[in-house]
């Protein structure tokens, strides 16, 4: 998706907050929203970074700690001609990552230990990869704000529910006119939020293949996480669906209404655009990673280092 159909897409969240504040207060009421949505935005951008790491308990790491994921993240940072972002660990059993930041001088990349532990160096430099294409793509900031904005309306429309309507309209259809808009608005904002961000990933996809060189090794990552996925609960995913889009693969095991945040591609539409990429670059196809659990062996296993594009 190009920026400008994002922009578009951004342009309908305001619009859709804008006419929920209406509702509620009339002419003032979407002042006061758009006001209101103003300043979560200025606290988000500054702070979004902060909140999200410490809600998944995320740690950061140095040189020392963790050598080789330090040294791999730097490597492909500079095949992505990007600052070295702050890299953190989740102690965490589900394999996954995001990255998060306001810009990319002020990034972050975080992974889990379920990640480091069952992918290999090539799959994981593919996973990293797609993160700093998220960094490059400045798509960090624009999910933020898609989810404070969509959060919003969420919000306004149930504040809507107990207001009453716009109370110029004392016919009763105000009431009936707010329960229509706590239904319809935050589905409307979820669309929007699940559209824009379902782009973003194909295009993260294509870029971090870009930058590791080999779309085999996302393609494979990607199969294994979501197997993984699907099995191992992330419990702090679960408390917070709201957050699922950051990930890579969808953290939610889609029990109950969590499937109602599945903001993702499938994986199997994703895999098979990084096929077609190998093809265009002339590349080997990616071949699928077996749907069993795959033994540990993340980059501290001493494995032999593979040829890539950092040597």
């Amino acid at each position: 998706m190009s920026y400008f159909k994002t922009a578009i897409l951004l342009a309908g969240l305001t619009a859709l907050f804008t006419g929920v504040g209406y509702l509620i207060g009339g002419a003032s009421g979407a002042v006061i929203a758009l006001l209101v949505a103003a300043a979560t935005n200025i606290f988000a951008y500054w702070n979004s970074d902060k909140m999200v790491l410490s809600m998944y308990g995320a740690q950061e790491v140095d040189a020392r700690s963790a050598p080789d994921l330090l040294r791999l993240v730097a490597d492909l940072a500079t095949n992505a001609q990007l600052p070295m972002p702050r890299v953190f660990i989740m102690d965490n059993p589900q394999p996954n990552a995001f990255a998060t930041g306001r810009n990319p001088e002020n990034a972050a990349v975080a992974v889990t230990t379920g990640l480091v532990q069952s992918l290999s160096r090539e799959e994981l430099a593919g996973v990293i990869a797609h993160e700093l294409a998220h960094v490059k793509n400045h798509d960090t900031l624009l999910m933020t704000v898609t989810a404070t904005i969509a959060g919003a309306i969420s919000m306004l429309a149930q504040f809507g529910m107990f207001f009453g309507g716009n109370r110029d309209n004392n016919n009763g259809l105000g009431v009936i006119g707010s329960i229509v808009m706590m239904i319809v608005a935050p589905l409307a904002a979820m669309l929007v939020q699940m559209a824009i961000s379902r782009s973003r990933e194909y295009a993260a996809d294509d870029l971090g293949a870009r930058i590791c060189g080999e779309p085999c090794w996302l393609a494979s990552a990607l199969a294994k996480i979501d197997n993984a996925a699907h099995q191992v609960p992330n419990d702090e995913a679960e408390r917070a669906p709201a957050t699922a889009h950051m990930f890579i693969i969808n953290p939610l095991t889609g029990q109950g209404m969590d499937n109602l945040f599945a903001t993702h591609p499938s994986t199997e539409n994703r895999i098979a655009a990084l096929t077609q990429l190998a093809a265009t670059l002339g590349l080997a196809a990616p071949r699928m990673a077996p749907r069993a659990a795959a033994a540990p062996r993340g980059p501290w296993s001493g494995a032999p280092r593979s040829r890539g594009p950092w040597g």
